[in-house]
């Protein structure tokens, strides 16, 4: 009896176990299923249709809409390069910069990759030399040689898109036309790469390196079977770090804590490694950066050699150009176990042109599994909203030349700003602005919008020597801080704001070449007196002011309306009187004609009725001789 209980209690255990093993399979379906999938958005540049590409059936959509340039065929330069047919490239005659830029993207943090190309044309430049913004910060700028190298057919950036658009910027440097191949902007964890308590979203992570060790093939995440979540990284496979300084190891045996938030690792990135030799036990890598500059780091460790089993086997410090950063570092002491995967992260300031990361063991030969460093880049402060809308209006009301571009951020990159906007940073706001416009001799055609006052820091507008019609907007008398306006020798017409007048600040004053008309508001001519520089000559219809011709009575805007208008009512009923004596004078004489031609029936009916009324007087005559003398038979 006693042996059946047992064994019906160990069948309860099993049972509970499974169900437990059930339960819990049960729930992270659940969990997976409930998860949405990272927003996504992949462009074949130059493509008319949607891509699929082999060999993970990735989608890429058509680009249509997003910017201007040319669509061309491409030709790859890198074995990494998505398997692309199309390109597209920018010639310098559309302007110095262009931008795609894609709307309704949601808030969030995001690794946005960008493949480069050649033209396929034997008239192109080999290798175009240019630069690459992401939401106005400069990311990269490519450099000689960049075809021959696989981790330079990219530039990638880790960055927080807040709202609700992302924008990418390529700025010419004169040497050959940007070429894009294609557009990535893939959605990570928002705690994703975060390498200190407060890093704020300001922050952009370029990409330096990434690399798998201790393997020969480049892999991305989707190769890997990586999550989502992870961002699709590329690894650049490196199998040794100096000949017989080094050798492979490798594992199939599953990696624990690899594909977890907020990094989402792929599993197989801990399957390889590069190990010390006897003769020489560290390890060491270097690599060029740009000096003077912040760079996140991130080493990536799994205990996958079989012959170390515990804690205290393998021991390392690890040193970033010769500076300890990690101490007694024991993988498994840290990790729990063999196969665990363990990620260390530090900041290290570079004044150098070299990174050195060297791991050096105090017990045992030194490991490493992957490598990943970022530089640190401050994203920088935009330009006001309500000026860059401002100056969008203005070119396109300008009809401003293509060769100018004005398109991204006016200011931002500062290497890169718009041609004819001067920007000056503002410490109240905290943002950049406009304090001029220089735009003179540039054939501009269109009209002022009234939009340009929203312009609010500007202190000098030069638009001389254009062929710019219509009227001087008023709303240029609200902005206040203006010193110099120049609208010389263009097309203007109608008369002079008296807003200009409110103009305290302003001392250079050129309105002469153009159509203006009527009375120099007399707040600008009393200006004369203090110094100020004005210039209304050359201009027919404008008075008021020595040197002008003197005005007549002056009349409002309205009064010569009025004036019109009754000068236009009384030439109308002048037309209709002469147009009422004409049809009157008509039938008088179509009347006379008719008369001349009927006056001898006319005189017969005359003489008749003459006849008649003589015979009917007779008999009256005769009838009252009658009556007097009295009846015949009684005389």
């Amino acid at each position: 009896m006693g042996g059946r209980a047992a064994m019906s209690s160990r069948h309860q255990i099993h049972l509970l176990l499974l169900l437990s093993s059930l339960l819990t399979l049960l729930l992270c379906l659940s969990t997976s299923s409930a998860r949405r999938a990272p927003f996504a958005m992949r462009i074949s540049c130059g493509a008319r249709q949607n891509v699929h590409t082999l060999p993970t059936n990735t989608l890429w959509y058509k680009d249509f809409a997003y910017t201007g340039g040319i669509p061309f065929n491409a030709t790859r330069t890198s074995i990494i390069s998505p398997p692309l047919k199309t390109i597209r490239y920018f010639p310098l005659s559309e302007g110095p910069e262009n931008c795609y830029i894609f709307n309704r993207v949601p808030k969030g943090r995001y690794s946005v990759r960008i493949f480069f190309g050649l033209v396929a044309h034997p008239n192109f430049d080999e290798e175009p030399l240019f630069d690459i913004s992401i939401e106005g910060t400069l990311i990269s700028s490519l450099k000689p040689g960049w075809i021959s190298h696989d981790e330079q057919a990219f530039a990638e950036g880790i960055v927080f898109l807040t709202d609700g658009s992302a924008s990418l910027c390529f700025h010419s440097t004169g040497h050959g036309d940007p070429a894009i191949l294609s557009i990535e902007i893939l959605q990570v964890d928002e705690n994703a790469y975060k390498y200190g308590s407060d890093q704020g979203h300001g922050i952009i992570l370029k990409t330096s390196i990434r690399l798998t060790c201790g393997t020969g093939k480049p892999k991305f995440d989707e190769d890997y079977r990586g999550d989502h979540w992870g961002g699709d990284r590329f690894w650049k496979p490196i199998s040794t770090y100096s000949i017989g300084s080094d050798k492979e190891i490798s594992t199939e045996s599953s990696i624990k804590q690899a594909s977890i938030a907020p990094n989402f690792y792929p599993e197989a990135l801990y399957q390889s490694a590069l190990v010390g030799t006897e003769n020489q036990p560290e390890l060491e890598y270097i690599m060029d950066v740009d000096p003077n500059r912040n760079y996140s780091v991130w080493l990536h460790f799994a205990e996958i050699d079989s012959s170390v089993r515990g804690v205290g086997q393998r021991v390392f410090d690890i040193l970033i150009n010769g500076e300890s950063v990690f101490e007694d570092v024991d993988i498994i002491k840290r990790s729990g176990d063999q196969y665990v995967a363990l990620v260390l992260n530090t900041t290290v300031a570079v004044n150098g042109r070299t990174l050195t990361v060297t791991v050096q063991p105090k017990k045992g030969k030194a490991i490493i599994n992957a490598v990943e460093i970022f530089e640190i880049i401050t994203a920088e402060s935009k330009t006001l909203a309500d000026e860059v809308r401002a100056l969008r209006t203005l070119k396109t009301s300008l009809a401003l030349p293509r060769r100018f571009g004005w398109n991204g951020d006016p200011c931002i990159p500062q290497q890169h700003p718009w041609s004819g906007a001067d920007c000056q940073f503002n410490q109240t706001t905290g943002k950049w602005v406009i304090d001029g416009l220089g735009l003179d001799n540039q054939g501009l055609r269109g009209f002022l919008p009234k939009e340009i006052s929203k312009l609010t820091h500007l202190q000098s507008i030069n638009l001389s020597g254009n062929s710019i019609r219509g009227h001087i907007p008023s709303s240029l008398g609200t902005i206040s801080g203006l010193q110099s306006l120049d609208l010389s020798y263009n097309f203007l017409n109608g008369s002079i704001p008296e807003s200009l007048g409110q103009l305290t600040s302003l001392r250079r004053l050129n309105l002469n070449g153009n159509k203006l008309s009527g009375t120099v508001p007399a707040a600008l001519g009393g200006r004369l007196l203090h110094r100020a520089s004005f210039n209304f000559t050359d201009n027919a219809g404008l008075c008021g002011i020595p040197g002008l011709p003197a005005c007549g009575p002056h009349l409002t805007a309205g009064g010569k309306v009025g004036i019109a208008v009754g000068a236009l009512l009384a030439l109308f009923l002048l037309v209709m009187l002469l147009i009422i004596c004409w049809k009157r004078r008509q039938n008088i004489i179509r009347a006379q004609q008719i008369a001349a031609r009927e006056a001898p029936y006319a005189k017969a009916r005359t003489q008749f009725t003459r006849d008649i009324q003589l015979s009917r007087h007779n008999s009256l005559g005769q009838a009252r001789l009658a009556a007097e003398n009295g009846p015949s038979l009684l005389s």
